[in-house]
């Protein structure tokens, strides 16, 4: 079963008291739901998740802890709106965790994997019409490659592409595994030897298919206005484009602005809401039980004033 990375610093930060009101708001299998669930006994948690076999599994394992608990289907970036249908404004802290859950990429059908041949889906949401196949076969190729190299950061996205574009003129491009000897055969040698090659492109276009970058940053600028004041928002990221992002947001909102530096006193309205509270990658430990964590990061920001 998927195992939660940096589950310990999580609940350390998060700093859970047994009446604590917390977002879970990338639920998956559970594993940080359960912990926070175990301390916040008279508390209650919201979790939000799209995929409803993940669901299904967590509802099962938080109701052996207990029943305070919600979960909420739905993408992320509706949190704000979904929880004041629920009469709820503020919240005693959000965890993100956007690492896709080992059971999605292991299960065959679901076309996130590189290493097993399904059709290519690649929607963390079944629901939801656009697929890996339709951004293969019908994207032009300048956008494709603008794709393969802003969201998988892909040296080859240009040569990968042309394999693509000659490739699905013949006939459409319909499994991952065809997709991943495209690939192959459009890369350098020994561009293979070290890590998987189709490992960025499958990146990117799994974050265009679920539109992640964007729905992240919508979500993220909530989740502050949501937290309430001497609360906490922890974010576990796996790839630099969200740390990116993740980094650039909490800096505007803990830092005071450049302008200002001179002047001998600040005044409260420009003071940031929220500092800075850690910046935290996985032990050697954790790394060497569990291979998925190595390109994790955990960030988490604090409100200091409303």
């Amino acid at each position: 079963m998927h195992k939660s990375v940096l589950l310990e610093e999580c609940i350390k930060y998060l700093n859970l008291e047994e009446t604590s009101v917390i977002v879970d708001a990338t639920l998956g299998y559970g594993g940080h739901s359960s912990e926070i669930l175990k301390k916040i006994k008279r508390g209650f948690l919201f979790a939000f998740d799209q995929d409803e076999e993940a669901i299904a599994y967590s509802d099962e394992r938080l109701k052996k802890i207990s029943n305070n608990f919600e979960i909420i289907k739905s993408n992320f970036v509706n949190m704000q709106d979904e929880l004041l249908k629920r009469n709820v404004s503020k919240v005693d802290g959000i965890l993100f965790d956007l690492g896709v859950s080992s059971p999605q990429l292991d299960e065959q059908e679901r076309g996130f994997s590189f290493h097993k041949d399904a059709k290519l889906d690649m929607r963390m949401d079944k629901a939801s019409l656009k697929t890996a196949y339709d951004v293969v076969n019908n994207y032009d190729e300048k956008t494709l490659i603008n794709i393969l190299r802003e969201y998988g950061e892909e040296k080859y996205a240009y040569s990968i592409v042309k394999g693509i574009a000659k490739a699905r003129n013949e006939k459409p491009i319909e499994t991952t595994l065809e997709l991943v000897e495209i690939i192959k055969n459009h890369v350098p040698m020994k561009y293979r030897i070290n890590k998987h090659p189709a490992r960025k492109t499958f990146q990117a276009l799994r974050i265009e298919v679920n539109n992640e970058l964007e729905v992240f940053e919508k979500a993220l600028y909530e989740a502050l206005d949501l937290v309430g004041l001497n609360k906490k928002v922890a974010v576990i990221t796996f790839h630099s484009l969200e740390d990116k992002i993740c980094k650039r947001i909490f800096k505007e909102e803990s830092e005071i602005k450049k302008e200002l530096h001179n002047l001998p006193i600040i005044p409260d309205e420009f003071k940031p809401r929220f500092k800075m509270i850690a910046n935290i990658e996985p032990s050697e430990e954790e790394i060497n039980s569990n291979n998925r964590s190595r390109s994790a990061r955990l960030r988490v920001i604090e409100k200091i004033k409303e």
